[in-house]
C-alpha cells in the first residue's frame, strides 16, 4: 500500500542531464588545436626542458579533448541521435583513438587526424541541435 502511495503518477524524461547549452564539441576542439600547436612547437626545438615542458602539456591537453568528447557521448547524444546516426558510436571511438595516439606523438599530422573526428563529431551535434 505505500508503495503505491509513494509511486510516481508521471513519468518524465529529459534530453540533457542539464540544459543542452552546456555541451559543445569546440571545447574538444580547442584542446585539439592545442595539442596539435604544441606537436608543431616541438618539431623546432630540441632543448630537452622544452621538450619534457611540452610533453606533459601536450598530454594534458590531449586527455581534456578526450574527457569533452567522451562526456558528449555519454551525456549529450541519446538513443534517438544513435539511431538516426548509427556510425556515431564507431566515430567517437576513432576520435578518442586518434586524440589517445596524438597524445604520444610529436607528429602534427596526428593533431590533426585528432582535429579531424572532432569536426565529424561537431557536425552531427550541431544537426542534432537543430532537431
Amino acid at each position: 500500500m505505500l508503495s503505491r502511495l509513494f509511486a510516481p503518477k508521471v513519468k518524465v524524461s529529459a534530453h540533457c542531464d542539464l540544459p543542452c547549452g552546456v555541451y559543445d564539441p569546440a571545447q574538444a576542439r580547442i584542446e585539439a588545436e592545442s595539442v596539435k600547436a604544441v606537436q608543431e612547437k616541438m618539431q623546432g626545438n630540441d632543448d630537452a626542458h622544452f621538450q619534457a615542458r611540452a610533453t606533459v602539456i601536450k598530454e594534458q591537453r590531449a586527455e581534456l579533448a578526450k574527457h569533452h568528447v567522451s562526456v558528449l557521448w555519454s551525456d549529450y547524444f541519446k538513443p534517438p541521435h544513435f539511431e538516426k546516426y548509427p556510425e556515431l558510436h564507431q566515430l567517437v571511438n576513432d576520435t578518442l583513438k586518434a586524440l589517445s595516439t596524438a597524445k604520444g606523438s610529436t607528429d602534427p599530422a596526428t593533431g590533426q587526424k585528432a582535429l579531424d573526428y572532432i569536426a565529424q563529431v561537431d557536425k552531427i551535434f550541431w544537426e542534432t541541435k537543430k532537431a
